[in-house]
């Protein structure tokens, strides 16, 4: 039976580090394919001339990536795990003896010469005009799709919906959380939807409180990505609150900075059928001209037994709506706040007409509501045979679920990630 003998320590050491890492390592398959010799141009006009020099930029975003790779919650922690971790001191260009920054210079980095030069978002960008050099990217089918990310907000510390506002103890408000209770502004957070949450956080008011995942409510963001549907590339992602009009106004952002980015629009898209309604699919198909794969969100059946709109008839010529009974339904023209058009039976017609039971059994008359954007609904809720139609989610969802073996695509993904997170604080 062996055993270790130090009786006598060796005096002079010869270590390698390359040779530590296993060839078949994430981090090298990320590094192959990172480049961000970029990075010190591009952010020398966010350093001063004078002074002491700051931790190396680069350094800084590679330990970035690994926390959001290796799912590492916090700074601290990637700054432990990189003193004993040999992959993640060659993945950061440490040799065995350089010291670890600390986790404080991560906070000022991040929250300022990170923010105002977009680095992140040049970091992603580059890696995904890797992909398209490589071949990855079809450009001809996109799909679309959230995913929540949990806030680390407080259930027991948030308080009603109804009794929060953005002025709420201002003055006692730090400059970042300033800057940050002003994003609430955005279209994709505070604008997105007039209907008060059930509970805010003072802590992080842009979090929102959802049950989506139908379970237990929770305060959450929502991660949203653009996926071209040939391998799984992520081509944009996008931070925004956790309801369904941020998530669609995210969707039309992404698809625009892809085009404007890129020069690259899908000829088609998959999502699910929280981008169905009226307005979007008109957006998607007479504005941007892609065919939408996306099932259509219809509210106008009923399941109480009484008439839906589907048994009137809709007269285009003159604008009106025929009912069961054969009596005419009109509108005054006027467009609503939901996007819908207002159709009205005559009070007389209904009250003596024996359908009523049928129709309208607890009002005066029958209202049908019609969406602006109708005929597009009407045109994308036909049922599509073709085999494109059916691949195209099929796809989509394979390449949510499958795990990709691609360079480029895992870096891609690692990339994506850490743009999301960071942008969701």
């Amino acid at each position: 039976m062996g055993r270790l003998n130090h009786d006598q320590q060796q005096l002079f050491y010869s270590f390698c580090l390359d040779e530590a890492v296993p060839d078949d390592h994430p981090v090298r398959k990320i590094a192959a394919v990172l480049d961000l010799s970029w990075v010190h141009s591009e952010l020398a006009p966010f350093y001063p001339k004078l002074g002491r020099p700051s931790i190396d930029p680069e350094l800084m975003i590679r330990m970035l990536i690994i926390g959001y790779v290796f799912a590492i919650r916090s700074e601290r922690a990637i700054c432990q795990d990189l003193q004993v971790n040999l992959a993640y001191r060659w993945f950061c260009r440490l040799s065995i003896e350089d010291k670890i920054p600390d986790h404080s210079v991560f906070s000022r980095a991040r929250h300022e010469r990170f923010r105002e030069s977009n680095a992140f978002r040049r970091v992603f960008e580059r890696v995904v005009e890797a992909c398209i050099a490589a071949g990855l990217v079809g450009g001809e089918g996109f799909a679309v799709d959230a995913s929540l990310i949990a806030a680390d907000a407080n259930k027991q510390r948030s308080i009603p919906g109804s009794e929060w506002n953005k002025t709420r103890d201002s003055h006692r408000a730090s400059r970042a959380m300033k800057e940050y209770l002003a994003t609430l502004d955005d279209a994709a957070f505070g604008a997105a939807s007039e209907v008060v949450p059930k509970f805010v956080s003072p802590s992080d008011p842009a979090a929102q409180w959802t049950g989506a995942m139908r379970g237990p409510a929770f305060f959450a963001y929502a991660d949203n990505y653009l996926i071209d549907v040939k391998v799984g590339i992520i081509m944009d992602v996008e931070a925004t609150r956790a309801i369904r009009q941020a998530e669609v106004g995210a969707a039309k952002t992404m698809i625009e900075r892809t085009e404007e980015r890129f020069d690259i629009k899908p000829a088609s898209l998959a999502a699910d059928t929280a981008y169905g309604s009226a307005d979007t699919l008109n957006w998607i198909v007479n504005e941007k001209n892609i065919a939408p794969h996306i099932p259509v969100i219809d509210k106008s059946k009923r399941e109480d037994g009484t008439f839906s709109r589907e048994d009137f008839r809709y007269d285009r010529e003159r604008n009106i709506y025929i009912c069961p009974a054969g009596k005419v339904m009109t509108t005054t023209g006027h467009i609503g706040p939901d996007h819908g058009i207002r159709y009205h039976a005559s009070l007389p017609d209904c009250r003596t007409c024996a359908l009523k039971p049928k129709c309208c059994p607890n009002t005066a008359s029958r209202r049908i509501v019609r969406d602006v954007n109708e005929r597009c609904s009407r045109r994308c809720s036909r049922p599509r045979q073709d085999r494109g139609f059916r691949a195209i989610p099929a796809r989509s969802q394979t390449c949510r679920d499958a795990v990709c073996t691609l360079e480029t695509h895992l870096a891609s993904r690692a990339i994506a990630l850490a743009w999301a997170v960071w942008r969701a604080g």
